[in-house]
């Protein structure tokens, strides 16, 4: 039994992986910042203990794991460095990890979560899967058959795996602060796919995608034309979305998932693919996508007297997009209020004009300050930027959560990467003795 240390535990993959090898009965403790992270819940539920950062904590008898946001400037990888001790890099340890199973890369600029939290749960009810979900979720068994992960682009992380398969959901411009341009991304994701072992499953409607150049075969879905996995007849009610599957041109089943729009439907089609190529059973495949319970932070429902809300990730134009329509889709009646916080001041500048374009699909926009990561604090690029592009928005302050209690009988979509969860949790506060 290994006895692993992993410095700033408290991140998404961190916390997953963390849970994959104490799951796999290996012993596991971690450090991070003294501050309240969902992604500490299943680590406490586990019982794996969680440190502040202190140089103390770095001991020779351990694997020693360091998430990418913290290098030579954290003193426990600084002092890992004095004693001459390796410090594994997440995404290496990570593919490390992968290999030694049939692993199930899933990629690609949106849906990648969404995608791999759907798979591991259909994926699991056919053969022992272990999985690490980007929601800070993870699941291991040591003799799993399958080994389902999130494989996330940025700074080419996904270059570290070397998977049997490939998802590969989209490709779009995100993550300005690294990637010069669309083709600096579309490099990225053609090197990443001479990687893969197996097969690639790729999404036919992502124009990118189409021209994917890869060493093994490329199984293709899609909503628009015909595909190798087309979705037909796609029709939506407020309890999900039935739809059509053909199979190279011929009908193959008919599906039902909880999910509203078109990017639940192509998530779904491309487990559906990777299922089938796997023999998968078909009803097995119908019962377990029916009956997805949905990952963290994803279109997240929470019934708030007249009102609901939505806490969900959205955090490029792109996702934004997605969450209204779904919230369209499932809500056509009633109105759809924005509530959103913008995720680092590099992506801010450079897609403000179309977080305002696509923002204005929603009847009423509330803007929150910008939330600045831990690679990016601050920057010249203030909300009212933003805000000056939507006259039609308001600035919301922490202290004046009640003007959302105005809007009855609406849809809240609390949207963001940051901490945008705050101003629902105040919201709630604030109006809790209403409801």
């Amino acid at each position: 039994m290994t006895s692993y240390h992993f410095i700033g535990i408290k991140g998404s993959g961190m916390s997953a992986l963390a849970q994959v090898l104490h799951d796999m009965n290996e012993r596991v403790q971690g450090s991070d910042v003294d501050k309240y992270f969902f992604t500490q819940n299943p680590l406490e539920a586990r019982g794996i203990p969680i440190y502040d950062f202190h140089k103390q904590n770095i001991n020779p008898e351990h694997t020693i794991v360091a998430s990418a946001a913290y290098n030579d400037d954290n003193e426990e990888v600084a002092e890992a460095n004095t004693q001459g001790l390796s410090v594994k890099a997440y995404p290496a340890f990570l593919g490390e990890l992968a290999s030694q199973f049939t692993s199930i890369a899933v990629t690609g600029t949106h849906g990648k979560t969404s995608t791999t939290g759907l798979l591991s749960h259909v994926l699991g009810s056919y053969r022992p899967t272990s999985y690490l979900i980007g929601d800070g979720t993870g699941k291991g068994e040591k003799d799993s058959s399958f080994f389902v992960f999130e494989a996330c682009e940025y700074r080419r992380h996904f270059l570290n795996y070397r998977p049997d398969y490939a998802i590969i959901t989209n490709i779009d411009y995100d993550h300005p602060d690294y990637f010069k341009d669309i083709d600096d991304v579309v490099d990225a994701f053609d090197e990443m796919a001479t990687q893969v072992n197996k097969a690639i499953i790729a999404c036919g409607d992502d124009e990118y995608l189409q021209t994917l150049n890869a060493p093994v075969p490329i199984v293709y879905y899609g909503i628009e034309g015909t595909h190798d996995f087309t979705a037909k007849n796609i029709q939506s009610n407020e309890d999900g979305t039935n739809f059509d599957v053909m199979i190279r041109g011929d009908y193959f089943g008919t599906f039902t998932i909880p999910g509203h729009g078109d990017h639940n439907v192509l998530n779904a089609l491309g487990v559906i693919a990777l299922c089938h190529y796997e023999e998968m059973p078909m009803e097995t495949m119908k019962q377990r996508l029916a009956d997805f319970p949905g990952v963290k932070r994803r279109f997240t429902e929470k019934e708030w007297g007249s009102q609901l809300l939505v806490d969900d990730y959205a955090h490029h134009p792109t996702e934004i997009k997605a969450t209204i329509d779904a919230a369209r889709s499932k809500f056509p009646e009633r109105e759809i209020v924005a509530v959103f916080q913008p995720h680092t001041f590099t992506r801010t500048v450079t897609f403000i004009q179309e977080f305002a374009d696509v923002l204005r699909l929603a009847d009423v926009v509330y803007l929150c300050d910008i939330f600045g990561s831990t690679r990016e604090r601050k920057g010249q690029t203030r909300i009212e930027d933003l805000l000056n592009l939507i006259p039609e928005a308001q600035l919301l302050q922490l202290d004046d959560m009640d003007t959302l209690a105005n809007h009855d009988d609406s849809v809240l979509l609390f949207m963001g990467a940051g901490d945008i969860q705050k101003y629902q949790s105040a919201y709630e506060e604030r109006t809790s003795s209403k409801t």
